[in-house]
């Protein structure tokens, strides 16, 4: 019987290929995921790619460093505007029209950043950078929703969340490589380029939407308070957002831990970014691996528990030396962008329409909460791992408690449960 369910669901998974292939005629089933993955991934190209580039700008435009970095923090905080706004917008024009004209916001500000001549100038592009390219996370999302149904939407939401980790990985080393041959502007030039490659991929997608929100342009921005208002969608959207805080509070702190705390040299912290790096890689295809064997409150709850842990080893060993921190962060690394794709797809299932509005609330409030772990974890601490692992222990009890109220409630048991929740 086993053997006749996994049969029927590949022969479904063929016939999705197959439909995809027919409805995108130039992008393809492949092309289709390589695009949303891109798109994804926007922030870390965005930002990552010109890290290793602001002292150099600093010293360009002989400005303070905490004015060069408004380019950063304000991009982080319109890059959410910008999603809040075009979310909606992609309910209502459709998706294309709202890709085509971020991106092209996003390439015009890139060369306008390229072409800055004082620093002022620069952060107001970046602003403008920043509402531009907010169209891309937010819609990718939405156009995962259009397109995929049950669980071929959760391999594809693993897959592209897979794709999308490579960037923050390997941005900031393509970033200081690029610097040797090219300056400060030649970054934001390479970014424009990225633009337009989006661009092009864009203009070959096929519209995804299928039926539009006809309201005005005020009805369509405050389909936002709706969406916020279908509690089982605002419940999922809490407790996922929170599970992502542990991993944005160690891109926070990790440098300070290996190269002030436990004195290695910056490359002797490459590889140990590397190598939690690799794991957080990894994390969306465990769960699919899992996914096969257990259901998914089973693998959620499991996930939560041991970054509660991850969190427990963290703070009583940690402090011992670079590899036992190491090894014990590794278990929350993987726990919580484990439950990544699974918790994407949960909150997707609770809206049937508004699916503009409803990615870029997601997109939105993971990326204000992963800031607040930032700067939770920036307090100021005198021992920092501690810090860090108190704070992996607290998220993973909270979330793991919150989930388990969740999904015994009536109206995620059959969701939770089906045989949908199986390969």
């Amino acid at each position: 019987m086993c053997n006749c369910y996994l049969v029927a669901m590949k022969m479904q998974q063929t016939s999705t290929e197959v439909d995809i292939n027919k409805r995108q005629k130039y992008l393809g089933q492949k092309g289709m995921v390589a695009l949303i993955a891109f798109l994804s991934a926007f922030i870390p190209l965005s930002t990552d790619l010109y890290l290793p580039a602001l002292p150099g700008m600093a010293e360009y435009f002989k400005a303070p460093v905490n004015l060069v970095n408004l380019t950063l923090i304000l991009f982080f905080i319109f890059f959410s505007a910008g999603m809040l706004l075009w979310g909606p917008l992609s309910d209502k024009y459709g998706r294309k029209p709202v890709l085509l004209t971020g991106l092209t916001v996003y390439i015009l500000a890139s060369i306008c950043s390229a072409c800055a001549t004082d620093i002022y100038q620069l952060i107001t592009f970046r602003v403008f950078q920043a509402i531009g390219g907010g169209a891309a996370s937010s819609v990718a999302m939405a156009i995962v929703k259009d397109t995929y149904d049950g669980r071929k939407r959760e391999s594809i939401l693993a897959m592209v969340q897979s794709m999308s980790m490579i960037c923050p990985i390997t941005a900031p080393v393509l970033g200081a490589i690029l610097l040797q041959f090219i300056s400060w502007r030649g970054i934001f030039w390479t970014l424009a380029g990225i633009g337009i490659l989006a661009l092009a991929g864009t203009l070959a997608l096929e519209e995804t939407i299928g039926k539009r929100y006809t309201g005005t342009i005020g009805q369509t921005m405050s389909r936002l308070g709706v969406v916020l208002k279908n509690h089982s969608f605002t419940s999922l959207l809490i407790v996922f957002a929170l599970a992502g805080i542990p991993t944005f509070a160690y891109l926070a702190s990790s440098s300070y831990i290996y190269i002030d705390g436990f004195g290695l040299s910056e490359q002797g912290y490459s590889y140990f970014f590397a190598l939690n790096a690799v794991f957080l890689l990894l994390s969306p295809m465990l769960y699919l691996f899992l996914s096969k064997r257990y259901d998914r409150r089973t693998i959620i709850t499991t996930c939560f528990a041991v970054v509660a842990m991850s969190g427990a080893l963290i703070g009583s060993l940690g402090n011992l030396g670079p590899w036992l921190f190491a090894v014990t962060l590794i278990p929350s690394t993987i726990a919580s962008n484990c439950v990544r794709p699974p918790g994407t797809n949960l909150m997707l299932e609770q809206q049937q329409e508004d699916i503009g509005s409803a990615s870029a609330l997601m997109s939105c409030i993971s990326l204000l909460m992963g800031s607040a772990g930032m700067l939770l974890i920036s307090y100021g601490w005198s021992n920092i791992i501690l810090a860090l692992g108190i704070l992996n222990l607290i998220v993973g009890l909270v979330c793991g408690a919150l989930w388990l109220v969740i999904s015994k409630s009536s109206s995620y048991n059959k969701l939770c449960n089906s045989k949908s929740s199986k390969l």
